[in-house]
């Protein structure tokens, strides 16, 4: 089995970026620790990767923006542009120029490492966590290449994301404050862990409140219009239905209110309908939509800013960062409450 940096790392009992300034014989690393790691490079029999020292040396002042997808309609997605705005912000603003790239159409047998990282066309990267993975990961330390991951992942690195937790909760919390009391949740696929994140919020402010969880009331969607008008007509079908819905997207909320006009049902009186993210369609249905705002600029402008810290001044320890999102409140949930 293959030794890697994290392996050496984990000997030493230090960060895999401390293990990479040790091979790259950095000054910022005391002769104590170098020692020490060297003895343990020395005993697994770890040989370093030649390819880091030659990165180290060479500057192409660009960074790059990574993701992949399958769909055309993400390139269409405001929230996509925003990411990149933000970034823009931060990298343009340090002098370095900026490549955008879509990795679905790379050649199927080419990594973005062998594209972008080991060809040097760009000084750092900031990933999409769908590109994350432990190979991708002990690739990267071992070559003391700066990269910042945009999503929440497990692994010791350095990532930022939207706390989607807090917004879960945000949902909810307002909904009970308005009076509603029966809550349902319209949400993402099992595997989207943004939805998933937004779930445990709901699910842990409901058992804070000291209120059942009731599962009816939770259904597993693909985030778009006609889902939610589907799962809309479902709910509405209980016996016991809900009187407030938490949708996942402002696509699936679009599905719902129309599923719920054509029941003729009143909003917010009769049932009240909140969404996360607050663009393109939230402020301009009828009736406007409350909402749970994340700010995908900031999520880009942070991103770009630990990412340029790496790159500028070899700062190699990992950061994680969690941004707050906002609740906006409109007429889908201002429900007159009886004296």
């Amino acid at each position: 089995m293959t030794v890697t940096i994290r392996d050496i790392a984990k000997e030493a009992k230090v960060s895999p970026s401390t293990v990479s300034r040790v091979v790259n014989d950095s000054p910022l690393i005391s002769q104590e620790t170098k020692e020490k790691v060297r003895a343990i490079m020395k005993d697994l029999n770890y040989t370093p990767n030649s390819i880091g020292k030659q990165l180290a040396k060479q500057s192409s002042f660009n960074i790059g923006f990574l993701f992949s997808t399958q769909s055309k309609e993400v390139l269409l997605d405001t929230f996509f542009y925003d990411i990149i705005r933000g970034v823009q912000s931060v990298v343009f603003a340090n002098d370095y120029d900026l490549t955008i790239c879509d990795l679905n159409y790379l050649k199927s047998k080419q990594s973005f490492l062998e594209r972008f990282v080991y060809n040097k066309k760009v000084d750092g990267v900031i990933l999409h966590v769908s590109l994350v993975n432990p190979e991708v990961i002990n690739s990267l330390e071992e070559l003391g290449f700066p990269y910042v991951i945009v999503g929440q992942t497990e692994e010791d690195t350095t990532w930022v994301d939207i706390d989607n937790s807090i917004g879960g909760e945000l949902a909810v919390t307002h909904l009970l404050d308005k009076g509603y009391k029966k809550i349902s949740f319209i949400s993402g696929t099992q595997d989207e862990s943004i939805s998933n994140h937004r779930l445990e919020g709901y699910k842990r402010t409901l058992k804070n409140k000291h209120i059942n969880l009731n599962k009816d009331y939770i259904v597993v969607g693909e985030g778009t219009e006609e889902d939610g008008y589907n799962h809309m007509q479902e709910l509405l079908a209980l016996e016991n239905p809900p009187d407030a819905v938490i949708c996942i997207n402002n696509y699936t909320a679009i599905g719902a209110l129309r599923a719920l006009q054509e029941k003729s049902l009143s909003i917010p009186q009769d049932i009240g309908v909140l969404t996360f993210d607050n663009f393109p369609l939230a402020p301009y249905v009828n009736p406007p939509l409350t909402c749970v705002e994340v700010d995908t600029f900031e999520l880009g402008h942070v991103a770009s800013e630990l990412l340029m810290k790496k790159v500028t001044s070899n700062f190699q320890e990992n950061e994680q960062k969690l941004l707050l999102p906002k609740l906006i409140q409109r007429k889908s949930t201002e429900k007159q409450l009886s004296i």
